[in-house]
């Protein structure tokens, strides 16, 4: 058997993902309140924003799919709210349950990981837009980046969930569905 091994972040689950990851990112009070003070200025970003994240994404055939029948005003709505709240100052257990659900949505109609993940630099390009505009941009841009890698983190918890589940459900129980995925099973 190879070295497999327990580890103590598999322990973490659901609500105590939060904590765990707010306790990585580090933001700071101060980290907070420079996001907080650019919800206006990210709200003024969202047109060009959205426009610039459903263009990619409708060129490209194997995206457009996901988008066909969809009403547009009502996605441009909702990736304009989600990059507003990346500049809410709040980032709780409310804020990552709703990111959770967000990319547990992903999952469950099937879009592959590498879609999401591959928009992040329009997400990046447009929050640095607005940082620009902060009384301090520099703090404001490492604020900015932990914030957005809160919610990769957490968008990417979704998608481990879900595979963990379903393994751990063919094979009867997460723990071998640890070692299958870890590549501990083999003798």
């Amino acid at each position: 058997m190879e070295n497999y091994q327990e580890r103590k972040s598999w322990s973490v689950k659901q609500k105590n993902i939060h904590a765990e990851l707010a306790d990585l990112m580090n933001l700071s009070d101060t980290d907070k309140e420079l996001l907080s003070n650019l919800q206006s200025e990210a709200e003024e970003q969202t047109n060009a924003l959205t426009d610039d994240f459903y263009e990619r994404l409708l060129a490209h055939e194997n995206t457009k799919e996901y988008l066909e029948g969809e009403d547009m005003d009502d996605r441009h709505a909702m990736i304009a709210d989600w990059f507003v709240d990346l500049f809410s100052g709040s980032y709780d257990e409310e804020y990552v349950a709703h990111r959770l659900n967000i990319g547990h949505i992903h999952v469950r109609i099937g879009l592959p990981v590498r879609y999401p993940l591959s928009m992040i630099d329009v997400i990046s390009r447009h929050g640095e837009n607005v940082v620009a505009k902060s009384s301090d941009p520099e703090q404001a841009k490492r604020a900015f980046q932990k914030a957005l890698s809160l919610d990769i983190a957490v968008f990417n918890q979704a998608y481990e969930d879900r595979q963990l589940k379903h393994l751990a459900d063919l094979v009867g129980g997460e723990r071998l569905a640890r070692r299958l995925l870890t590549g501990g099973a083999g003798g």
